[in-house]
């Protein structure tokens, strides 16, 4: 039975690569930091359905600022795959907290590398970075070769991280992978980032509980893809018997505002009724287009996005009025 330890499991996508690797008869292993509040919400999935062995999924307490815990951790698993996905993922807050950000998004790649060094386990190691690498694009459509240019302390930090996988690989023979994945975005997505926050925003004016949504900047160009698909793509590198770097993307580049044309319209909202500018939310410095060439990983790995841009906006905005309606119903209940 393979094993594999997944750093930022309780995320978006750290929990559904746990169910996709459950499915393929993994024991997994997950990093996760201890907090007040329960924080395992988008695990509960794996909980609760019967076609998935539970047993095999073990949470850890730890942290990516930690290195002799982590040794220590990797020591005792001695996992044969390793997913590093934990990070202050945000963009914005980034800027507000530039040396958080490059502590456990950059520094702790460098704190996970060296305890698989140092303990002299042989795994196969995945390190997420991010469209956001390239920043104020040198050209378009942005492959693996593209320069990178990031435009904010998350795309600094992701940049490092990146050449310190590509330092490892070459320098001590680690099979090291950059997945350079563009925004990927599903139900499972945090509230604070603008897709997720503009369905569930639909979801609460169309049931009459709120009336504004405040964005920042509309005209933002992104590759936007299913997270669902793109943990897929992730696992599939780590099965190849190189390592090597792979863009992650749909090749289609579309704006906030088309964003908000579907999610809107598919719940028969007008958003220019409801969204309202505020410069609170607009960057120090804007990445203006991303869109990925995916080629690579479709030649090499086999993999493609299937669900594209209307229908992931769709299937979102179902979602979150689906988990309204469910969450309303709950507290009817309980108040009877």
């Amino acid at each position: 039975m393979k094993k594999a330890f997944i750093t930022g499991i309780t995320g978006q996508d750290g929990s559904y690569l746990a169910e996709l690797l459950l499915s393929k008869g993994y024991e997994v292993h997950g990093l996760i930091r201890r907090a007040s509040t329960f924080n395992t919400s988008r695990l509960d999935p794996i909980y609760t359905d019967p076609h998935v062995e539970q047993s095999r999924l073990f949470l850890h307490y730890g942290d990516l600022s930690d290195g002799s815990g982590l040794a220590r951790l990797l020591g005792k698993i001695a996992p044969n795959e390793i997913y590093n996905l934990a990070a202050q993922s945000h963009v914005r807050v980034s800027f507000d907290c530039p040396e958080y950000t490059t502590d456990v998004t950059a520094t702790g790649t460098v704190r996970l590398l060296e305890a698989i060094r140092e303990t002299g386990i042989k795994p196969r190691f995945y390190q997420a970075s991010s469209s956001e690498m390239y920043g104020m694009v040198r050209e378009v459509p942005q492959t693996e070769k593209t320069p990178f240019y990031p435009r904010s302390p998350y795309g600094c930090a992701k940049v490092y991280s990146f050449w310190l996988t590509v330092n490892y690989r070459e320098s001590y023979g680690l099979h090291a992978t950059n997945g350079i994945l563009f925004n990927h975005e599903s139900p499972r997505r945090g509230e604070t980032f603008v897709t997720r926050k503009i369905t569930r925003a639909v979801a609460h004016i169309r049931a009459g509980l709120q009336d504004k949504l405040f964005l920042g900047n509309l005209d933002a160009k992104r590759d936007w893809g299913y997270a669902k698909e793109y943990v897929e793509a992730m696992w599939l590198m780590l099965q190849q018997d190189k390592p090597d770097d792979y863009v992650v993307a749909t090749n289609e580049t579309h704006s906030i505002r088309e964003f908000l044309d579907v999610a809107f319209g598919h719940a028969g909202l007008d958003w220019k009724k409801h969204v309202e500018i505020d410069p609170r939310y607009y960057r120090p410095a804007e990445v203006d287009l991303l869109i990925g060439d995916y080629s690579k990983a479709k030649r090499q790995l086999g993999w493609e996005p299937k669900v594209k841009f209307v229908d992931l906006a769709k299937l979102m905005v179902d979602a979150d009025i689906k988990l309204l309606k469910d969450h309303l119903e709950g507290r009817v209940r309980v108040s009877n």
